[in-house]
């Protein structure tokens, strides 16, 4: 059995209200970035799951969305699977590819509070699966 880093995108769907997407997109322009004409706000989940396949991960999550992680009237989202993790000794994880990852999961392309952003390192890469309810 494998560990798979599992990322869930939830998103409002598309024609629904988005009162905190459109705060920000207000903020976004009174600061000066009257470029961007869209906000949509969502969250992301991520999961450490422990399945035989990266296929089998992600219809086990997609089983969670459904049940629990995001709301099928208001809400879309988008499951995606990485490569298997590599468990060393229980505690201490690591990616396939030697990246390490510390006791939060936390692998250091996720910026945080105090930084400027990720610098478009928040893919997942590996396998993947993706789908938006319908």
């Amino acid at each position: 059995m494998n560990r798979f880093r599992v990322e869930v995108l939830v998103v409002p769907r598309p024609g629904l209200l988005d009162p905190q997407g459109k705060a920000v997109h207000h903020a976004l322009s009174s600061l000066g970035w009257d470029s961007v004409v869209n906000v949509r706000v969502g969250k992301a989940i991520h999961l450490d799951v422990d399945a035989d396949s990266a296929d089998s991960a992600v219809a086990a999550v997609h089983e969670m969305c459904r049940k629990l992680l995001a709301n099928p009237v208001t809400e879309d989202y988008r499951v995606t699977a990485s490569a298997p993790l590599r468990v060393t000794d229980g505690a201490s994880l690591g990616t396939t590819d030697g990246a390490p990852i510390d006791e939060h999961g936390n692998d250091g392309e996720f910026g945080s509070g105090g930084e400027s952003g990720d610098g478009g390192k928040h893919g997942s890469g590996g396998a993947s699966a993706a789908r938006a309810t319908p």
